[in-house]
Parts: structure tokens; sequence; C-alpha cells
């Protein structure tokens, strides 16, 4: 927790905005028993204990913004599947056949979604009598040596009472960006990342694929806050790792129920088939980190299973949190009087006069004002350092919600400015400027000889010493080349054509 600059300009912009919704009788006149729900939100990356198990169905984060080139547009970005090994094969990571991934918009604040955008996924496979993801360089989504693809619907649901009155396939077996395993099996992955790019019917835009993990972060915060005593930041946890994405931009009027009603809000969930048959939800996230940090162990399933219509059962743990009590314990700050109504006014009404709708249900979700228009330079506090177009007025990728979150917990917004925050500033990939904005993925060659990093004779002595079959004494032509069973000529595995290469690199070397 290390102190960042801002102006204090900014530093007053939310508390401004919050202090006169409360003194305009608010949250302050209403009193917390008028609330109704009022609750918990989740950057899940293994935030509870039965979807840590399953990473194929556990959201990882939630974007929502106006789209910076686009503007008349809304991009949202849900992500799944935490900690993604780049190099994690021969399975590397697809989405679930058995699962919904739905996108929910409530535009009329009642807590209830009335615009849900459903996405499933079908898996394909040229060849299951080999081991491998490819069998050869990948130069375009329907290349042959592309053995695992998955393809995606979307449906667009309308509800009324979180009942269907419509629903319109508005996408139909478009193409998953795959894992990116490595530069020698996909030499040009940014082709590969365009390809996934689709247009819809209608203006819309989607792309689903892996991506790097946008979320920056030390999540060394679960080692008693930051090592007990602030030597654990500066480190971004996430660096190195990928996540799925899905990424729809639409055009603005499509999930706003009126132009006069602007504010949204937005929250993902996944729902998995069970034994029955019968889809269950499993998986829910809005808000960054609070399902992480605010709900005990005994709501973290309970939340993931709910809708933000039942939340009225977590309205404590926002308004009596745990996480200012364990700073003050270890690092003796003060934790701010309770109950915490700034919080909840901020994180599960929305701000007045900023993205607060009308008659609001407060209830856990990200919530846009699509009327914003996007900032020239985006400052990573967001609203906190002046800038309404960011957090908690939806989330852009570069929004740093863990300095926001941890300086709005401990007090910010009641009298006690601090500048808290983990040292990590940005994510270590750049962002795009286009959509779906998000940074490549690593790709699973990294390391210090797929970057070029020469490791000398004794690196290229033992590389070929593993090659030599037993018996070997170095002399002719040694070849090691595989068929994959059932696979003809095409299906020739890479392994055996790379053992050749490096025998007769090896050879002229020397």
């Amino acid at each position: 927790m290390t102190p960042n600059s801002r102006t204090g300009a900014g530093r007053r912009s939310l508390a401004t905005l919050i202090c006169g919704a409360l003194a305009a009788g608010g949250l302050a006149a209403a009193g917390t028993t008028a609330l109704e729900p009022g609750a918990a939100s989740a950057s899940s990356h293994r935030e509870a204990p039965l979807v840590s198990g399953t990473p194929q169905y556990d959201n990882t984060d939630l974007y929502a913004f106006v789209s910076p080139d686009k503007p008349d547009t809304t991009t949202i970005i849900a992500n799944w599947i935490p900690f993604e090994e780049p190099a994690g094969g021969p399975n590397f990571f697809t989405f679930a056949e058995d699962a919904q991934y739905d996108i929910h918009i409530d535009n009329n604040g009642d807590a209830q979604g009335e615009v849900l955008f459903r996405y499933t996924f079908t898996t394909h496979t040229k060849n299951d009598r080999t081991f491998l993801y490819n069998t050869g360089p990948v130069t375009s989504l329907d290349d042959p040596d592309l053995n695992i693809t998955q393809t995606y619907d979307i449906e667009l649901l309308k509800l009324r009472d979180q009942h269907p009155v419509s629903r319109t396939k508005i996408a139909d077996d478009v193409p998953v960006a795959p894992s990116n395993v490595g530069k020698a099996s996909m030499p040009d992955y940014g082709t590969l990342r365009k390809q996934a790019v689709h247009q819809l019917a209608g203006g819309a835009t989607t792309f689903a694929g892996q991506a790097d993990d946008p979320f920056f972060l030390d999540l060394r915060v679960f080692d008693l806050l930051y090592g007990g005593n602030l030597s654990e930041v500066g480190n971004d946890t996430l660096k190195g790792y990928n996540v799925n994405s899905l990424a729809l931009q639409v055009p603005t009027r499509m999930i706003t129920e009126s132009a006069d009603r602007p504010v949204v809000g937005i929250w993902s969930t996944t729902q998995r088939k069970n034994a029955e048959g019968t889809f269950v939800q499993v998986s829910r996230l809005g808000n960054p980190l609070v399902n992480e940090v605010v709900n005990p162990l005994k709501d973290k399933d309970v939340f993931n299973a709910s809708g933000p219509w039942e939340d009225a059962r977590f309205l404590k743990n926002v308004t009596q949190p745990e996480l200012p009590k364990l700073i003050e314990a270890i690092y003796k700050i003060d934790a701010p009087d309770e109950p915490r109504d700034d919080l909840v006014d901020v994180f599960l009404k929305g701000v007045e006069g900023l993205n607060r709708p009308p008659h609001v249900t407060p209830s856990e979700m990200l919530r846009l004002n699509t009327s914003i228009e996007p900032a020239a330079e985006p400052k990573r506090l967001g609203v906190l350092d002046g800038d309404n177009a960011g957090f908690p007025n939806g989330r852009r990728l570069t929004d740093d919600v863990i300095d926001a979150a941890l300086q709005v917990v401990e007090g910010e917004l009641v009298g006690a400015e601090n500048d808290l925050g983990d040292a990590v500033d940005a994510n270590d990939k750049e962002f795009g400027a286009a959509f779906p904005y998000l940074a490549d993925p690593t790709e699973g060659s990294r390391g210090p000889l797929a970057e070029g990093v020469d490791g000398g004779d004794d690196v290229r002595n033992q590389l070929g010493d593993a090659l030599r079959p037993a018996g070997a004494d170095g002399s002719g032509d040694t070849t090691l080349i595989a068929a994959s069973a059932g696979a003809g000529a095409g299906g020739i595995l890479l392994i055996g054509a790379a053992l050749v290469w490096w025998r007769r690199m090896r050879r002229r070397a020397y």
C-alpha cells in the first residue's frame, strides 16, 4: 500500500459528489432499512471455494466503457479462466460446452435484467488420434493444422421479471481465437486475432478468444496484506498469464431504455448444466474485488449463485466490511466508522449525478453512464481523480481499481484522505486502440531461448545430447520422424521434424 500522487481537486471530486448526494437526502435520509437489496461484487480470480475448482466457469473480471474510437457504441468485456499458463498444453484453454456465458443489462435501475447476451460454445476436433492442439504452423483460423477449434453462437434475449419475452440469434458459428501455443505454432498470432473479430447485423461487433489478462495488481495482499510490513508490493502478479475473453461492442441504443435514460447496470454470469440437464448459475461478476475481500467464506458460493435482486442478504458485508479492520490491526490505520453508507452509495446505487439511475434499487452491478464522453487522456484512478469516464462509472481496461478501491475502503469519501495502493499502476502490456482493445495473449514459447537469448555452447551441447538416441555416436543423420496415427502425410508430428532440423543445424554449427 504505497502512496500515489494526484491533484487535490481530483482527490475531492468523487468525495464531493458523494457528500452532495448524502446531504441531498440520499442514503443518510433514507437509512439503511430503505436500501432493499444491497450487496457485493466479484473480481473472481479464485474468489469462491466451489468455482475455484472449475476454472472454465469462473468469471475473472468485467469491463464496460463507452468505446473511445466509436463513442456511439458501448464495449463490454467479460473474462473467464484465471491464471492461464501460456505453455499449459497439450490441452490448452477452451470455453466449456456445457455452459451458458451470459452478459446481463439492467437499463432501468430495478435490479432486474432487461437485456441478456448469451454465448454458447461448440468444440471441433479434426484428428482425435493425436495429442496435439495443432499439427503444424497455424496461419489462419480455418488452417487444417489447427486441430482443436471452437465456434460460438450468441442469443439476444429481451426479459421482463427475468423471464424471456423474445429470443433472437445474432451470431451463428463464429470462430474463436485459439490459445497462443507459441511462435513456431502460430508465427503471426495477430492475424488470428483479427480473423476472430466478427461484425454482426445491426452494427455490433464480437470477439471471443484468449487474451492477456488485463487486470493488474499485486495479489500478495493475501500474505497478511502485502507481507505485514508493505514489503510485498510492486509486482504485477498476473503478468504473463492469460484469460479467455468475450468482447462485445454494441450500438448504445441496443442496451439503454431510452436516450434520456443513459445509465445501465451490467453483470456477467456462468450457468453450468447439472446431471439433470438443467442450467444452474455457478459464477457471477459485477464490480471488482468484493466477493474476494468483502464477502466472508460463508457467503461466497451463495453470492455466485444469486442475482442482484436478491442482494439484501449481503448488505452487512458492505456496511461492516472486514478489510478496514484488518488494515487497522496490521498497519494501525484507523478504520472508518460504521455503518459504511459511503460504500453502499457508490457501489450499490451509483454516484448521484453521474451513474445512478432514477428510482434505483440498490444492488451489485457495474453501472455505466453511456452519455459520458470518453476521456482524451484517461486517468487511472478514474472518478476519484476527476475523470468521470472511468471507474466506478463503468470500468476501463486502464483503470487502477485496486488503488481506487483501497482508498475508498479506507475512508477517502468520508474525510480520511489517503493515497494507498499496491504500486502496480498499469498493465504489463499495452492495450489496443481499437476493438477488442485487449492485448494479445502471452505465447507459450516465451522464455530465454524463445526471446533469442544465446545460451552458449553448454546449452546447445546439452540439447544435442538429449536429442541423440540411446547408443548413437553422433555420426550420420539421425532422423526421428513419427507419423501421427491415422493422420496421413499432413499429420506428421512436429516433434519429428524439429529433431531433424536441430540435428542438421547442430552439424553446421560445429
